[in-house]
């Protein structure tokens, strides 16, 4: 039987929200009416990754055999030589997750039963829980709860306390400027209203996105420590990542990092060490579901969970039933380390449903 092959790839590109610049990959087969979707977005440089997929990695990829995901992978990787940055690997990620998508569809399987069947019925998802005040967060925070989620992220005044108040010395260039210990001092008294208010029932979460130094960022870890969090995600910048031993030596507050790393140096000394928790790489953004399939077995071996980062999901009456978070909702299912997903959206297509989380993924004839 002749194989089945890579026939044409149409790029999309999509902004279904303000922040939201989304880029999807449609490859099509030489098998009538077959086809995959990945996702290849790279929110703040997208014209660059639908450069890369229309004039390198297409051209590359058309005529291959659909069903050679890891070879095709690992000769888009090196085909360029120069690799491993964020837009390269966005734009493989774009084929793989639709080569993927591929194969499920001639299993007639969903993705996690061909990445080894379900470790769990549901998958626990998160959602964001902001406000201008004290009084704004903690509604924000009940509202949620009262949809049924059990894992909130508490932002206080926005990431880094962006919006808290106008820093900028007089005659300052146009830029956004933050005050790092009037964010401390916000986002510990936001979390700390919220925990007395809604008791040990609900599990917090709070991103610092790289907003603090090094330093800050150690002491605002054992200020957190009282208060329970399932994780502090992001502590530090990629280039401090050594300050994770500070942090360890300093807190038992668990730790999610990985949200803009792009190849297995970043993240494997972390998980070796034991420095963090949770892997928290954005999928596409590592080349897609073949590096992250594999990255959760690494991390499975040290006790390390995984708590996938993707862009908001597209409402699939907009475009598509696959969204760019559906993959993260696969591997949640399918890896024992599992922990949460990122979930912004509760209407999309809810699978699996326990009492009190929704994880929305779109899956191929799913069981």
């Amino acid at each position: 039987m002749a194989p089945i092959t890579i026939q044409d790839v149409k790029v999309i590109t999509t902004q279904p929200y303000a922040n939201q610049r989304l880029v999807i990959v449609k490859v099509i087969t030489s098998e009538p009416g077959l086809y995959g979707l990945g996702c290849a977005t790279f929110t703040q440089r997208f014209h660059a990754v639908v450069a890369a997929l229309e004039h390198h990695v297409i051209p590359y990829v058309i005529g291959q055999d659909v069903q050679r995901i890891e070879d095709i992978w690992n000769m888009s990787m090196v085909n360029s030589y120069w690799r491993n940055g964020p837009v390269l690997n966005n734009a493989i990620s774009g084929i793989d997750e639709a080569l993927w998508d591929i194969k499920g569809k001639l299993a007639n399987m969903p993705v996690y039963q061909l990445l080894g069947g379900k470790t769990r019925e549901a998958a626990a998802v998160y959602t964001h829980a902001d406000g201008a005040d004290l009084h704004e967060i903690l509604d924000s925070v009940q509202k949620f709860q009262a949809e049924g989620y059990r894992y909130i992220r508490v932002q206080s005044g926005g990431y880094g306390g962006k919006y808290l108040g106008d820093v900028r010395p007089e005659g300052a260039v146009k830029g956004t400027y933050y005050d790092p210990k009037a964010y401390m001092r916000s986002a510990l008294k936001a979390l700390e209203h919220v925990r007395s208010a809604v008791g040990e029932e609900v599990e917090l979460l709070h991103d610092i996105h790289e907003r603090l130094s090094p330093i800050d960022a150690v002491g605002f870890a054992k200020m957190v420590e009282p208060l329970k969090l399932f994780f502090l995600e992001d502590a530090l910048a990629p280039e401090d990542i050594e300050w994770f031993t500070q942090i360890r030596a300093h807190s038992t507050v668990p730790l999610a990092m990985g949200e803009l790393f792009n190849n297995p140096l970043e993240w494997r000394s972390l998980v070796e060490r034991r420095l963090i928790d949770f892997i928290r790489m954005h999928v596409s953004q590592i080349g897609g579901i073949t590096p992250a399939r594999n990255a959760a077995i690494f991390a499975q071996i040290y006790g390390v969970r995984t708590a996938w980062h993707g862009p908001q999901p597209i409402p699939h009456r907009l475009v598509t039933p696959l969204t760019c978070t559906s993959m993260s909702g696969h591997r949640t299912l399918a890896f024992k380390n599992g922990a949460v997903s990122l979930n912004l959206c509760m209407s999309c297509f809810p699978v699996y449903r326990n009492a009190v989380t929704v994880i929305c993924i779109r899956m191929t004839n799913p069981d």
